[in-house]
């Protein structure tokens, strides 16, 4: 332990040479550019109707619109199983794991309800106008089935380590699961770019972007460029790596006792100071839905058109719940119960609460009419405080104590994610661990002083990414979770108002591929 701190604590001094060479514009020089080309080749887009889509964009709203089909609306009639399963848990006595379903979902929400529910929401509006609001929600609702057959396959081919840890995620069910399907070929190099692309997102999107709107807030609250902390946000970065470092290298069972406690706590402050806003507006609600609404399917040239509002819209929600992505499962993975499809349920409440988070920013940013003020901002975190400041005035003060909650809660978990993935690479083992998280905890301190513009387009590339090779899994490996999912609401009497074909009689099975999926 005190080799690990150590390590931690000397980030912390040497950041004092990277201050010397002046790294803000050392990395806007160098990596900017990287980062844009990267970004240019994942979002790569077509032309429709004289807009210009991403790809990628299509690839993830068919994959939840898909899912949502297949498995009949899972986000409507698993929800009071969800919402049962965690308020009224069963005996875990005889079950493996190492936390608990509510653990691993505030481990989850931690890594999703971040800065993107509240900069992203206004990074979102600003550039494709308030109807991104609805495409935010909307891709909330897709994405809960996506995050059922994620989180199931994850607790499903999960693996036990020596030491009593669990490993899981979308690389397992990527290795293991294709490889029962007799597609190791394709499951092996899949798992492998997941992983990688993992680690990517964690460094950028769980981190980076965290660190980098937390420190524009504090300074910001501080006195902006007149700031005792203007040009010295890696001040800020340092002390946050060493924070963030001394909670991870515990591991997960350190980790779920700081997120158990700080989301909750974040959800309430953020939700109270966003009702107070639209309560004291409350004449305004129907104004703002209407517009919208009516801008999410006819919005102003200026952001677009539709495609503009979607494609923000939707990127944004991706960021948000990062439902298809994988990242989550890696978490749920470790829950302890003996039925994956139990952790399947209690996932569909992580896109729920995030788009319920979003919409309540978006809320209070169309209400009061700072998108329009702001609408040139490529830094959301201001327009959001200078929306609840409106009636709040002390809220930016508030605001920055709730962002470092939001970044450090987000930071922990994505250290998580990553270093799960570099273990699936370089193998398990306490000092390999910790090679990653000192490199994790490196770019906290970069991600303070890089330019948001960068960090977005990198974040974004990078986190939905991801959801290519998990995606092909989750194609795959539907059938066997829509097998176990018919036994399930068999022998749990689940959506008897649904699934009345699927109660009345089992599956029956041979062979898994002889399955009858009904």
């Amino acid at each position: 332990m005190r080799k690990n701190l150590i390590v931690l604590l000397t980030l912390l001094f040497n950041t004092q040479y990277a201050h010397a060479f002046n790294i803000d514009t050392f990395m806007d020089t160098h990596l900017a550019p990287v980062s844009d080309k990267i970004a240019g080749l994942i979002f790569y887009p077509v032309t429709i109707l004289g807009s210009s889509v991403p790809l990628i964009i299509f690839w993830i709203l068919f994959a939840g619109i898909f899912f949502t089909f297949y498995l009949r609306g899972i986000a409507v009639w698993g929800f009071k199983h969800a919402v049962d399963i965690l308020i009224k848990p069963a005996d875990k006595s005889k079950d493996t794991g190492e936390v608990s379903s509510f653990q691993a979902l505030m481990t989850a929400l931690s890594g999703t309800i971040g800065l993107g529910s509240i900069a992203g929401v206004a990074i979102a509006i600003s550039m494709g106008g308030p109807g991104a609001a609805f495409w935010i929600l909307a891709g909330s609702i897709l994405g809960m089935s996506l995050k059922f057959v994620e989180a199931a396959l994850a607790v499903k081919y999960r693996r036990f380590n020596p030491d009593g840890s669990i490993s899981g995620g979308p690389m397992h069910y990527m290795a293991h699961g294709l490889t029962r399907k007799k597609l190791r070929w394709l499951g092996q190099p899949l798992s492998v770019i997941f992983a990688v692309l993992c680690i990517c997102g964690g460094i950028t999107g769980g981190n980076m972007i965290q660190i980098n709107q937390a420190t524009s807030q504090l300074v910001n609250v501080t006195g902006g460029e007149q700031s005792f902390l203007a040009g010295y946000n890696w001040v800020i970065g340092a002390i946050m790596a060493v924070v963030v470092g001394m909670i991870i290298i515990g591991g997960i069972k350190s980790i779920v006792k700081v997120t158990e406690k700080i989301v909750p706590l974040k959800m309430f402050v953020y939700i109270v100071s966003a009702l107070i806003i639209i309560v004291l507006n409350f004449k305004l609600i129907p104004h703002a839905t209407a517009i919208i609404i009516k801008q999410a399917f006819h919005p102003d040239a200026v952001y677009g058109g539709i495609f503009g509002a979607m494609i923000m819209g939707l990127r944004r929600s991706v960021q948000c719940n990062e439902a298809g992505t994988g990242s989550a499962p890696i978490a749920y993975a470790t829950v302890q119960t003996s039925e994956p499809l139990t952790q399947g349920f209690v996932s569909l409440l992580e896109p729920f609460l995030t788009g319920v988070m979003c919409m309540l920013t978006a809320f209070a940013i169309v209400i009061t009419g700072s998108y329009n003020s702001h609408s040139a901002e490529t830094s959301g975190i201001e327009m959001t405080s200078a929306a609840l400041s409106t009636a709040l005035p002390f809220f930016p003060k508030i605001l920055a104590a709730i962002v470092l909650l939001y970044a450090l809660s987000t930071l922990i978990s994505w250290a998580y994610y990553g270093q799960k993935s570099w273990n699936f690479l370089v193998g398990e083992g306490r000092k390999r661990s910790l090679i990653f998280q000192s490199i994790y905890c490196a770019f906290v301190v970069v991600g303070s002083v890089l330019n948001v513009t960068s960090v977005i387009n990198i974040t974004d590339a990078m986190m939905i990414a991801m959801s290519i090779p998990n995606i092909i899994a989750m194609y795959i490996l539907a059938p066997e979770i829509k097998n176990d999912l018919i036994s399930y609401c068999q022998k749990y009497k689940v959506g008897r108002l649904v699934n009345k074909d699927w109660l009345a009689e089992a599956p029956v099975c041979v062979k898994e591929e002889l399955c009858r999926t009904s």
